[in-house]
Order: C-alpha cells, then sequence, then structure tokens
C-alpha cells in the first residue's frame, strides 16, 4: 500500500461517510464541545461561581450518580414509549435549559436541584440516542456508525477542554457564566441536529408491555450487562488508578500523566472506526468484549513494572501499558456496541439499552475504590490478583452472551423486518 493509499485509509477510519453516519458523528462532535468545556471547567466552576466547598461538590454529584443508577431503567424505557427521537431532542432541550440555570443556583440545595435533574435527563437522552442509531441504520452499519460518533466526541472533547484553558486563564465570574450559556447553546445546536435527522417509523408497541422494571427479571442479559460493565473499568483504571500509580510508585515526571491523557485521546479519534469492524454481531461483539478483557489484564501485569526502572525506561513501560489499555478501551466499547444492537427486542430496546447500562453504573460504584485499594495501595501485588478478574470476566462473557441468545427476550415480538428512514 503506497502513501497517497495509507493516507485514503486514515481520513476514512477518521471521516465517517455521508449520509446519516457522518450526521450522528456531526451531532456528536457539537455536542462533545460543550461537553468537554464542563467536564475541563466544571470543578472551578463550582467553586468559584457558585461558592460550594469541595465537600458540597463530591456530596451532590455522588446523589446525582445515585439517581443515574435508579433511574436508567425506567428512564430508558420511556423511549419505547414515545420513541428515541422525540425523546432524545426533549431531554436536550431541558439539558440546554439546566445548564442556563447555573448561574442563578443559591446553594447548595440550588446545586442539587441541577445536578440530580441532569442526572436523570442524561440517563433518557444517552438511551435515546444509541436506541436512534440502532434503529435508524441496517445492523452491518450500526457499530460503525457508533464507532465515528465516538471518535467525533473525542474530537469534540479535545476542542470542549482547549476552550475551558481559556475560561481558566481568565477566571473571572463572567467568564464562567459565559461558559455555562456557551454550553447551554451548544446543546441547543446539538437539539437542531437531532430535530433535523431522518423521522423514523414508531415500533409498534407490544400487546401485553412489559413493566418498566420487568427487564431486570432477564437474568442471562442483566449478566451480560454485568460482566461488560466491569471491563469497562478501564476509563477507571486509565483516569484514576494509573496517575495515582504514577504519583506514587513511579520516578516519571508528572506531565506524563498529561501525555498519556493526550495519547487516549489521539488513538481513540484515528483507530475506533478500524478496531471496530467485526462487531457487529453477537457472537462478534463478544468476542471483542473478551479481547478487551484480556488486554485489561496484560495491562494490569505490565502497569507495575514501572515501578521497578527508572528514568526513560520508566516512560517507555508506562506508554506500553497506556496502549494496551487504550486498546482495550477501543475493543471493548465496540464489543459494547455490538451487544446492545444485537440482543434487545426491537420493542423493548429503549428498556433493555437502560438495562445495559446498569452494568457500567455498578462498575462506578465499586471501580474506583476496590481498584484503587488493589493497585495502588498495596504496594504492587494486588495488580495480580486484579489481572486475574479481568481475566475471569473475559472468560466468562462470551457464554453469557451465548445464553443470552439462547433465551428468547422479555415481551419479545416475532422478528420484523429492518426499519428505514422516512424521507
Amino acid at each position: 500500500m503506497g502513501t497517497r493509499d495509507t493516507i485514503r485509509t486514515a481520513v476514512a477510519n477518521v471521516v465517517p461517510p455521508a449520509g446519516l453516519t457522518r450526521a450522528l458523528a456531526v451531532q456528536a462532535m457539537v455536542y462533545a464541545v460543550g461537553s468537554g468545556l464542563f467536564h475541563a471547567g466544571s470543578a472551578v466552576f463550582f467553586t468559584r461561581a457558585l461558592g460550594l466547598s469541595a465537600a458540597q461538590v463530591g456530596l451532590g454529584l455522588s446523589i446525582s450518580a445515585g439517581v443515574s443508577l435508579l433511574g436508567t431503567v425506567p428512564l430508558g424505557a420511556l423511549t419505547d414509549r414515545y420513541g428515541a427521537q422525540r425523546v432524545w431532542t426533549v431531554g436536550l432541550v431541558l439539558d440546554a435549559a439546566l445548564f442556563a440555570s447555573y448561574p442563578f443556583v443559591g446553594g447548595f440545595v440550588g446545586f442539587l436541584a441541577v445536578v440530580v435533574a441532569l442526572a436523570a435527563v442524561y440517563a433518557s437522552t444517552g438511551v435515546a440516542r444509541q436506541v436512534y442509531s440502532i434503529n435508524a441504520l441496517p445492523p452491518a452499519e450500526r457499530v460503525t456508525a457508533m464507532a465515528y460518533q465516538r471518535s467525533s466526541l473525542n474530537v469534540g472533547f479535545g476542542l470542549g477542554a482547549v476552550i475551558s484553558g481559556l475560561v481558566l486563564a481568565v477566571d473571572t465570574i463572567a467568564a464562567y457564566h459565559a461558559m455555562v450559556w456557551f454550553i447551554a447553546t451548544m446543546i441547543l445546536v446539538t437539539a437542531l441536529f437531532v430535530r433535523r435527522l431522518p423521522r423514523l417509523p414508531q415500533v409498534s408497541r407490544p400487546a401485553e408491555p412489559m413493566g418498566r422494571l420487568a427487564v431486570l427479571r432477564d437474568r442471562p442479559f442483566m449478566t451480560v450487562s454485568l460482566l461488560s460493565g466491569l471491563l469497562t473499568a478501564h476509563g477507571v483504571l486509565y483516569l484514576t488508578v494509573m496517575p495515582l500509580w504514577i504519583l506514587t510508585h513511579t520516578d516519571a515526571p508528572k506531565t506524563v500523566i498529561a501525555a498519556l491523557v493526550l495519547l487516549n485521546t489521539v488513538l481513540i479519534v484515528l483507530l475506533q472506526v478500524r478496531v471496530s469492524r467485526g462487531a457487529d454481531t453477537a457472537a462478534g461483539a463478544a468476542r471483542a468484549s473478551r479481547r478487551g478483557g484480556l488486554l485489561i489484564a496484560l495491562f494490569c501485569l505490565v502497569l507495575p513494572i514501572s515501578g521497578l526502572t527508572r528514568g526513560l525506561l520508566t516512560v517507555a513501560v508506562l506508554v506500553a501499558a497506556a496502549i494496551l489499555l487504550i486498546l482495550a478501551e477501543l475493543i471493548q466499547s465496540a464489543g459494547a456496541w455490538g451487544l446492545t444492537a444485537t440482543l434487545p427486542p426491537e420493542d423493548q430496546r429503549g428498556a433493555y439499552v437502560g438495562a445495559f447500562e446498569l452494568g457500567r453504573q455498578v462498575q462506578y460504584l465499586i471501580a474506583p475504590a476496590g481498584l484503587t485499594a488493589l493497585g495502588v495501595t498495596t504496594g504492587g501485588w494486588g495488580w495480580l490478583p486484579t489481572a486475574a478478574i479481568f481475566v475471569l470476566v473475559a472468560a466468562a462473557i462470551m457464554p453469557a452472551v451465548a445464553w443470552a441468545e439462547r433465551t428468547p427476550r422479555l415481551g419479545a415480538q416475532a422478528p420484523k423486518p429492518s426499519m428505514t428512514p422516512v424521507p
């Protein structure tokens, strides 16, 4: 392959093809500019602009995380009742209104009301966005489209982080107020994008609809949800545990942490679409999930070596470990998309996608404290049982997916032809 072909292939793996896949990727990038801006500047905004203490911010965010955990399944079911595009659009408008209200928040109670409402809205819009992508595209294109969206999200996150640097440099209350109003504007622009997406025919609801929490009785599916959710701990390992390990157990400079975060963003943009191929069937998604888990386990064996090395060798080991974990993230993400695209029944997709998110929410509850305790506070030996845990999860997910494939979903109707957008 010549240089020109190599460049053409690289561009094709970053720039989505024209049509619905590109439209979905563009809205993802626009939304991510605001989201990346807020993630990078939120801690300072809460303390400087709202006058909250660190303890109040932590408590409010923990409560909002609990709301998101409890509301994922019932709020996801709204998509089945009202349609993915409608729920997605209304959710974005509410999201924008809540962000615009931040400068008028007075004290902890007002802050808590906004972050709890935002958590509930995010739980519903996140499911609706994914369900729309699944319903609007042919099966063979769904995972690839989600990969393009994730690549675009990271471009948007990067742009948002750059803008946040300017806001933090100005460091005035007016600048922070302008920041959240800009975020609200970007969310409204995203809502306009979503409103202009092709309309989909409403999926016919089953004659006897399930209760909003009935999906939790689908043991095979919930087993897959839990196992896949545990594998998303790569995010905690990369953004929390690895930096703590670098600071406390290596001689690497602190700037390495920022460089590794940048490396993560760049590789996701460049490689997410490429590594997602083959995950568009349940079996392919299960294999991708297994590979992701094994790569996480390998990371857990390579990273502690950096505690025994010095100088440039330490940096080289950290980069090698980071690349392993980034590949795990890329491959596991594709596997999760494939599972949500293939296992849920068409007429209960919102409830099932919401239930699938429960696994990730459970991971958020246990991974930060558990993996930090094992990997960092033990001095290094804890990485061995950590690696063993991920090997076990990786080994279990393929049989769990096969079990879920053999078992009819609750409330599933007979298969219907794939839906196509209404022009």
